[in-house]
């Protein structure tokens, strides 16, 4: 072979592996998704800190956590407790109902300025003309205004609850179970199908959800002064890590849009200024100027939250999922505060990988 042969065949070799590695670098820069399971790696392999996930653990432990989850770029890098146990969403299953309304109006099956007297939604007692003037809008912005006693509300909210009559729609934020346990019955009216169907066939079936039992894991709880009652949901914190990473990546699940990235855009914009200090956009609590749970975040950031801890903390800039979950149901469940969740988020955010 000649030496011209041979430099000939080196720059076809280096040329190949060059395509091989940039091939390589292409796959590896490809979104990764949870199969029929999470995939788990051990901290040090993704950056992150063992030891200080330990110190976060012994936070956890402190305050009462049953379980939580660290998902980073589609991978488990910490898990604590028994994530595989379904439990109760308390109010974080608004969110839940929030993306559920999106798939719906992307099948344009809602109007979401459609007024409750056009739809013919009342209550016991009946509303009054100027409350059947609300839009399902404000119910989800949870502006409507209307201040009628509603299932599953916390003896907080009963007590904190405006006189009816006191605001027109759209006026005035305040979190009310009326506006979210009527969304269900809308959204039921309007698609034809129940909440916890919805759940099964839109989410729970295409996100591969692998705790879900709809027979044991959904109930709807009535109370005598209302006729819409409240869809409760249970869900294992890696289920809903599966349901906070479809949010991360605006709405796509593999090759898949299960909501469009307009509605996740506009249901985590804040509408409102919240006593707590955070935004509320439709059924979701925003970030303000990059500030979460007193942390700070390099862009847009939103959550999920419920009674006794539930937490689902999106940041979509990071790839960055973390979910908390506090077994309520349980004989002396402890309530693990906004300030203990921040403070083991503060740990969890301390272990990341530099920079971060």
């Amino acid at each position: 072979m000649t030496n011209c042969s041979k430099v000939g065949r080196s720059l076809l070799f280096a040329a190949l592996g060059v395509l091989l590695y940039a091939a390589s670098a292409l796959a590896a820069a490809e979104p990764v998704y949870p199969k029929s399971s999470w995939i788990q790696a051990a901290p040090e392999t993704t950056g992150w800190s063992a030891d200080k996930l330990q110190a976060a653990d012994t936070v956890a432990d402190s305050i009462g956590t049953s379980a939580y989850l660290v998902v980073h770029k589609g991978v488990v890098v910490h898990a604590f407790g028994p994530v595989n146990q379904p439990m109760n969403l308390a109010s974080a299953r608004k969110s839940v109902l929030s993306v559920m309304y999106g798939i719906a109006v992307d099948r344009h099956q809602i109007n979401l300025d459609s007024r409750l007297g056009e739809l013919g939604i009342t209550d016991k007692g009946g509303l009054t003309e100027t409350e059947r003037g609300a839009t399902v809008r404000e119910l989800l912005q949870a502006r409507s205004g209307i201040y009628h006693p509603a299932a599953y509300e916390t003896a907080g909210m009963k007590a904190d609850r405006p006189p009816r009559g006191s605001h027109s729609p759209g006026t005035f934020w305040y979190y009310n179970n009326w506006d979210f346990n009527a969304l269900g019955t809308i959204f039921q009216q309007l698609t034809g199908h129940s909440v916890f169907d919805a759940l099964q066939d839109d989410l729970a079936r295409p996100l591969r959800f692998e705790d879900f039992r709809p027979d044991k894991d959904t109930e709807s709880v009535f109370d005598s002064s209302s006729d819409h009652p409240a869809y409760v949901m249970r869900l294992s914190a890696r289920d809903l890590a599966r349901f906070g990473l479809l949010m991360a990546r605006d709405g796509r699940w593999e090759d898949h849009q299960i909501v469009s990235t307009k509605w996740i855009r506009e249901s985590t914009t804040s509408y409102s200024d919240t006593s707590s200090g955070v935004g509320y956009g439709y059924l979701w609590w925003v970030g303000k100027d990059g500030r979460h749970f007193l942390q700070r975040f390099p862009g847009p950031v939103f959550s999920a939250r419920g009674n006794y801890g539930q937490f689902v903390l999106v940041d979509p800039t990071r790839d960055l999922v973390v979910v908390h979950r506090v077994d309520m149901d349980k004989f002396f469940a402890r309530q693990v505060s906004l300030a203990q969740f921040d403070e083991l988020l503060a740990k969890i955010l301390l272990a990341a990988p530099a920079p971060f």
